[in-house]
This record gives structure tokens, sequence and C-alpha cells, in this order.
């Protein structure tokens, strides 16, 4: 299993940032060069555990979708998403939340398990990897820009 792990300092309370990052809306807003959208289950607002969405958004040239389910819920500290459905084996993505003084700390551990075995773990080392940190940063500094703004 393949593990992506960031650090992203933001200008902003804890509260915010958490709930900034479960908020349906604004994860679209971030991804629109995927032309990521909600298409089914809890298609706006804000996320809380138990609820799920399902994604459809163009990767690498292909239309995807993607269901995932708020699993674990600790406000505002921590809740975790995974698939439900879609084209990793599995995927567990933990949004965890620390207070440094007047700054709040988001951390993203993206765990995920390609499809299709070895030939799965050639593309992680090829590209995947990548691309998925990639998108988790473009997003990263979005939500840390509108954090900023508030």
């Amino acid at each position: 299993m393949a593990l992506i792990e960031i650090q992203t300092q933001i200008n902003a309370d804890l509260k915010t940032c958490f709930d900034l990052a479960r908020n349906i809306d604004l994860h679209k807003e971030s991804l629109k060069h995927t032309g990521e959208m909600p298409i089914a289950g809890k298609t706006t607002g804000l996320l809380e555990k138990g609820e799920w969405v399902s994604w459809e958004a163009k990767h690498f040239g292909f239309v995807q979708h993607l269901t995932s389910k708020i699993t674990e819920f600790d406000a505002p500290n921590c809740f975790v998403d995974e698939m439900v459905l879609g084209i990793f084996k599995s995927f567990r993505h933990e949004h965890i939340f620390q207070k440094k003084g007047d700054k709040t700390i988001m951390i993203d551990r993206f765990h995920f398990e390609s499809p299709l075995g070895f030939l799965g773990k050639i593309a992680n080392v090829l590209f995947l990897k990548r691309y998925m940190k990639n998108l988790l940063l473009t997003r990263n500094t979005y939500l840390k820009e509108q954090a900023e703004s508030i």
C-alpha cells in the first residue's frame, strides 16, 4: 500500500480549517481543472460521519467515478474518508488538524492501493503517486487560501 503524507501550515483556526476540508463545494472548486463534480449521495455542504459522496472527474483522459464515505469523525481534530467504490483497489484518507499557536497544521495521510497487482505497483512508481500528491497539494493550496482570507 502506498502512502502520501503532506503537512500544510495554515494561518487560521482549527475549526475553520476542519470545516473547509470537509466542504464538498470547496473540494469541487479546488479541483475544478479535473471537472470533479459530486453526482450522488451528499452533493453540497459539510460532510458528517456516515455520509458518502460519489464524484465524477476526468483523470488521465478518462471520466472516472469514485464513491467515498466518512468512516471516522472527531471534530475539529480529524476525519477519515474511505473509498467504497472506484478505480483504486482501496484508499483511506486521514485528515488531521493540530493547533500550533494561532495556526493550524493540516496533515493529510493518503493510503492507497492500486488495482492490477504488480502492474499497479509499477504505475505507482512511474506516475500515480506523484499525480495523487499533486492533486492533494492543489487542493490544500486552495483550502489554505480560502481559510486565510476569512
